[in-house]
């Protein structure tokens, strides 16, 4: 190894909580070799070169809780792998991502750590950890450092495999309101909100709602404006043209001045405004006619173009565009006053990110300076005011302006063409006074508009746009979650999982399991290899027909992939038996701390992930199980095979519940109140054999039945049937069947 090295020794991507947090993360084992004898204050100019490249490292806290926290420690002396991990952090924020989790844990082997940071994309945090790697071993040795074409790869990364802004927004929304969400392509916007038989699509801002009807109609722009016409939306005059003698007289039936744009055409591309003469309008359609299957010569709107987002029939944002102009000097050139005063803007760039996009030339702007007498090249006198473009980027937020009547003619737009989610591109003078009184129109419907504009506004404040998509794709009192069952443990987790998925199917649900045998929907196996793992339990959860999910996780998923759920209605954790677990690759001889792979830091995250309104059903009669109570959000059913448990007994006399056996019964008891189910030697999985395991396991899967509100009648009927698959038919049969001669075969006849 080289002299002040780091090497990543091993990357494990965890998709799912974790033994660290509840989002994913990327655990790196990384080996800071001579470093261990050098934390960053016996390193001279680290803590300057650090700071000044990365400015932003001031923000964060770290141990100290207070802003400057980490510079603080990198001047008092903090070794490579806690910096690394801010760097990490730091590179990714610079990338557009949101704020992030790090951890920086010691191993059992000197200078090898345990490095945690976020993972929004794998392919993201991994080029991040490298570049990081890189940059702060430049910094310890003195060298430079391109950061800014790093940032710039890394910023390219995050918009190909990131997210886009609009999906993020909904997304975002939908945590807020405890709504999970799952990400179905690696590099695109296809995104699940909710699991099962509760989820819902979106695209962008297109979801499961939006007809494909609809979306057609509105690319139809002809079609559309028949259509919203017929109803008394007002909308321009025009028609389709095939030709462009046949568009110059469309605007002289109409008058000019005249819109030329492709039927069937989007994001403005080919449209062009405001046009007097036939060679504009011959010039646009060549254009026009390239762009989409048709052309449309209308009536040009006077005033301003504004974009209304509708939602699920309502208003829910408003922007304006403006006109974009430039002042001469006398000195420079149109493309040259463009650069100089209107790009420098920093919201205008080329990514997402930027409300304003970077004005270019293009056949539209030709078309405006020639109206002016002007070029590219050409040098305004000083003073004059030179028009660019009409309607620029829709980024001036004008939501409190918009005119109630207005509102109710775009709601009425998007209904007719059928959309639960339309952009309407309306012209006018005042958005704040009627349409009819003023000559405005409504000029285009779109369906999967953007919504960046009401994100971020040039001006004016941000709209809970994501809000309103979520809220429209789920009721109030809707969470996009299925009862979710996780079953973690040493021994006995896949009976109970599956005694839980038999209770499921009694109690006439559609039941899903993920275990070690494979994955059940309802009765039928749909995969028999191992499904206690990642993909066994998202597989799950994938599938729109489950309305109730069991998942069964080992310690090797919660430390090598994460959990597939990000919370659970149930978490069951049958007990802990830490000499007979093989995890001999998660380093388990630490020195101390919960921070390292101890058999609680993996089971106790099984509990961690209860919701506040479900349960966490745990074994009394095994300590360090009981002792995860104090760590459930919801409710603790505990279960014990002896009635007499003190930990059971003390939970009951709380007027708590639990699952345990009475007089040889299987019995609930809430408080001082019983409950009687049937005798054990009811229970085939019990058996006259009466193992106390089985009996545990049992007791744990009624108790999440109990948990999820199933009937008495379900779970003594499970009781009594679960475990029937594993008797010996023959051991049923009373009398010995008598055995039977074969006949004799009959004699041919000759």
């Amino acid at each position: 190894m080289k002299k002040k090295d780091i090497i990543f020794r091993d990357t494990i991507s965890l998709r799912g909580p974790n033994i660290w947090t509840y989002p994913p993360v990327i655990e790196t084992w990384i080996d800071i070799g001579e470093l261990e004898d050098f934390p960053s204050s016996k390193i001279p100019g680290l803590y300057e070169r650090l700071s000044a490249w990365l400015p932003g490292l001031v923000e964060h806290r770290c141990s100290y809780d207070e802003r400057g926290g980490f510079l603080r420690r990198l001047e008092e002396g903090t070794w490579a792998g806690h910096i690394l991990e801010h760097i990490v952090l730091e590179l990714m924020t610079l990338a557009g991502l949101p704020d992030g989790f790090g951890r920086t844990r010691e191993t059992t082997t000197r200078g090898v750590y345990k490095l945690v940071v976020s993972n929004f994309h794998e392919e993201v945090t991994r080029m991040a950890l490298d570049v990081g790697r890189e940059l702060l071993l430049a910094a310890i040795d003195s060298q430079p450092y391109d950061l800014d074409e790093a940032v710039r790869l890394l910023r390219r990364k995050v918009d190909r495999k990131y997210l886009g802004p609009s999906t993020a927004a909904i997304v975002q929304a939908g945590e807020k309101r405890g709504i999970p969400h799952i990400r179905l392509l690696d590099d695109g916007n296809l995104v699940q909100l909710g699991y099962g038989a509760a989820m819902r699509r979106i695209w962008t801002a297109e979801t499961d709602q939006t007809s494909a009807i609809a979306e057609t109609i509105s690319r139809d722009k002809d079609l559309t404006k028949e259509l919203i016409s017929s109803v008394g939306v007002p909308v321009p005059e025009g028609r389709e043209v095939n030709s462009a003698d046949d568009a110059w007289d469309a605007a002289e039936d109409i008058g000019v001045p005249v819109v030329v744009k492709p039927t069937d055409g989007n994001h403005g591309r080919g449209v062009f405004i405001d046009l007097t003469t036939k060679e504009e309008v011959a010039k646009a359609y060549a254009i026009a006619v390239e762009e989409g299957s048709g052309v449309l010569v209308e009536r040009s709107i006077q005033g301003i173009e504004h974009r209304l987002l509708v939602v699920g029939g309502k208003l829910v944002a408003a922007n304006r565009s403006d006109l974009i102009t430039v002042i001469g000097d006398g000195k420079s050139t149109v493309q040259s006053l463009i650069d100089s005063q209107v790009n420098v803007d920093p919201r205008r760039g080329t990514t997402e990110l930027h409300p304003l996009s970077i004005i270019k030339i293009d056949t539209a702007a030709r078309i405006e300076l020639e109206r002016q007498g002007l070029s590219a090249d050409s040098v305004p006198a000083s003073e004059r005011e030179v028009l660019i473009q009409r309607n620029a980027n829709h980024a001036f937020d004008c939501t409190d302006e918009v005119h109630p009547e207005t509102a109710q003619v775009a709601a009425l737009a998007a209904r007719v063409v059928g959309l639960d989610i339309a952009g309407i591109d309306l012209v006018c003078q005042d958005v704040s006074k009627p349409l009819a009184e003023q000559g405005g129109a409504i000029v285009e419907v779109n369906a999967g508009p953007s919504l960046l504009m009401h994100i971020k506004p040039g001006i004016g404040k941000p709209r809970p746009v994501g809000q309103a998509i979520v809220n429209n794709l789920f009721a109030e009192n809707e969470s996009g979650r299925v009862p979710l069952v996780g079953v973690t443990g040493t021994h006995g987790k896949n009976a109970v999982a599956k005694m839980v998925a038999h209770l499921i199917y009694l109690s006439g649900q559609q039941g899903g399991l993920a275990c070690k045998d494979g994955i059940y929907l309802g009765r039928r196996q749909v995969q028999k290899t191992n499904a206690a793992n990642w993909e066994g339990g998202r597989r799950l959860l994938l599938n729109r027909s489950v309305q109730a999910a069991v998942i069964e996780n080992g310690s090797s998923v919660i430390l090598g992939e994460g959990l597939p759920y990000d919370r659970c209605s149930v978490g069951i954790v049958t007990n802990i038996v830490s000499d007979e677990e093989d995890l001999s690759r998660w380093d388990t001889q630490p020195t101390g701390g919960e921070y390292y792979t101890t058999p609680r830091s993996i089971y106790r995250t099984q509990v961690d992930v209860v919701l506040p309104s479900g349960h966490a059903v745990l074994n009394a009669e095994d300590e360090l199980v009981a002792d995860f109570a104090e760590l459930c959000d919801g409710e603790v059913i505990f279960f014990a095979c002896n009635p007499a448990n003190p930990t059971l007994l003390a939970h009951l006399a709380a007027g708590k519940r639990g699952v345990t056996v009475a007089d040889n019964r299987i019995v609930l008891r809430s408080g001082a109140d019983e409950t009687r189910l049937c005798r054990l030697v009811d229970a085939p999985y019990i058996g006259k054999a009466k193992q106390p395991k089985n009996i545990a396991n049992v007791l744990a899967g009624i108790a999440a039945g109990w948990a999820m509100g199933l009937s008495q009648e379900v779970m003594t009927t499970g009781l009594k049937t679960f475990g029937l698959e594993l008797i010996d038919p023959a051991a049923l049969i009373q009398q010995p069947a008598k055995k039977l001669q074969p006949k004799k075969p009959a004699t041919a006849r000759k």
